[in-house]
């Protein structure tokens, strides 16, 4: 591992990231920062993760608004539905194992959208129902919003 790439990845990110680049493209892998190019992978892979599950939950929450203020129903709520599946089904072709994190994280998803719902309606979360009351699918189905 070069040092160099080691003092320019603290000093600028940015260059790092494009000589590193380079270096791969041209062979030279024993000027790699190898530790760091593996950190920044598995940081990226991480950062997927992390927006898959934010996007499912602010769509959840919207959704969570759909059902429970349907006096207050607009297009700007459609409008964000729409959008985080059409950003969600995005990440999932761009990187499809993210499909098994997020059925590992739909919980997860659920509570933070519960917090989201709460905020912005002013419904105390124990008023929402303790599991999501959406599945995956119907998350995703361009067609579905919950009466």
């Amino acid at each position: 591992m070069s040092n160099k790439m080691t003092q320019e990845y603290e000093r600028d990110f940015y260059a790092w990231a494009l000589q590193s680049a380079e270096l791969i493209r041209q062979g030279k892998f024993s000027e790699i920062d190898i530790e760091n190019v593996a950190e920044e992978l598995e940081s990226m892979g991480s950062n997927n993760k992390r927006e898959l599950i934010n996007r499912f939950a602010v769509l959840i929450a919207h959704l969570l608004k759909w059902k429970f203020q349907p006096i207050r129903r607009s297009k700007s709520w459609t409008l964000t539905i729409k959008n985080q599946r059409f950003e969600i089904l995005d990440l999932l072709e761009e990187s499809p194992s993210l499909k098994h994190q997020i059925e590992l994280k739909f919980n997860h998803a659920y509570e933070k959208a519960k917090i989201i719902c709460s905020e912005q309606t002013g419904i105390d979360e124990s008023e929402l129902p303790e599991s999501c009351p959406f599945n995956l699918d119907e998350c995703l189905n361009f067609d579905f919003l919950p009466d």
